[in-house]
């Protein structure tokens, strides 16, 4: 029986933390054993940040894909590929982009929201306000019936789906409207109580040594109502709860809401239990990553398989696509 497939990418920009895993991976993780999974690295939608610096982005690509490995992507149950070696998707993007009006890129949400946040970077350019059709392109050349999105994702896969349905009414039924895979992204506060990002310094990374995990974990935010050791506890307010919601078992969580809220233990106490939980999440990831480490030719092979089996994929959807355009 064919299996309904899904589509999903990551931007190369960095070293993955704990709030990719928790927030996008674990999902993945599942997807691979239900779904025909396409999951690729997106390069091109990394250059409209980092066009000035690309150099960068390359070196990315691999750490990227070894991240994927050493939490539990599996090649052979799922297909990986890199955006920039699917040229369909490029010749997609330009199709589409000469029929989404210029007021759908305007109106999206993010928009104006990550020109604010990357106030460092210049963002006035079309490679930034377009990237929703190249992300369209993405996703409506392999014809998936779900997309993986989060609640704040839904306005980017709407824009896509009115794209789709804007192209077939215009040259006749060619791509299938995804559907929203609605996904539990558990979301993880930095160690500073703010949105949890490399650029911020307050991430704590899938491959990060463990001295250095320990002494980010010792010296994190927690409640900041509780001065001293002697005053109770709140765990719906303590910025280090949510990770034991993730990584300690509920009894234990049951024990450490008792005696925080009774003040029978300190914040020291409650981080130390935290740092064994997360020694035992992390030290298997490491040794995978060791492992994977050994082989200097992985990822490379496991990348012109999924490129290949990618771009027959993205081809068929082309020859309809031309096809419809009377392009053939």
């Amino acid at each position: 029986m064919t299996k309904d497939k899904i589509v999903s990418g990551m931007r190369p920009t960095g070293p993955l933390h704990l709030g990719h895993y928790f927030g996008v991976l674990r999902n993945w993780i599942n997807f691979q054993n239900e779904y025909e999974c396409y999951f690729f690295v997106a390069d091109w939608h990394a250059l409209t940040s980092e066009y000035s610096n690309p150099q960068k982005i390359k070196t990315f690509i691999t750490e990227l894909i070894k991240d994927w490995f050493s939490v539990g992507l599996n090649p052979e149950k799922c297909i990986i590929f890199l955006q920039s070696q699917i040229k369909q998707h490029a010749e997609l993007h330009i199709i589409l982009s000469m029929l989404t009006p210029l007021g759908w890129l305007e109106r999206n949400p993010t928009y104006k929201e990550v020109k604010q946040e990357l106030v460092t970077k210049d963002l006035n350019t079309y490679g930034f306000l377009g990237y929703p059709v190249l992300m369209a392109s993405d996703i409506l050349i392999y014809r998936p019936q779900y997309v993986p999105v989060g609640d704040d994702q839904l306005p980017h896969l709407e824009l896509t789906r009115e794209i789709a349905r804007r192209f077939n009414f215009l040259y006749g039924n060619t791509f299938p409207e995804p559907q929203a895979k609605l996904t539990e992204a558990s979301r993880l506060p930095g160690l500073d109580g703010r949105k949890m990002s490399k650029s911020y310094g307050n991430a704590i990374l899938l491959n990060e040594d463990m001295n250095s995990v320990q002494k980010k974990i010792m010296s994190m935010l927690t409640d900041t109502n509780r001065k001293r050791k002697t005053d109770p506890g709140d765990p719906n307010k303590c910025n280090l709860y949510p990770y034991h919601k993730l990584l300690t078992p509920k009894e234990i969580r049951e024990e450490i809401k008792l005696n925080c809220t009774q003040a029978k233990w300190g914040c020291v106490d409650c981080k130390k239990i935290l740092l064994t939980n997360l020694e035992k999440f992390l030290i298997p990831i490491h040794e995978k990553r060791k492992q994977i480490d050994k082989d200097k030719s992985l990822v490379e092979e496991i990348l012109n398989k999924g490129n290949k089996k990618a771009q027959a994929e993205a081809e068929k959807t082309m020859l309809l696509v031309r096809k419809n355009l009377n392009f053939l």
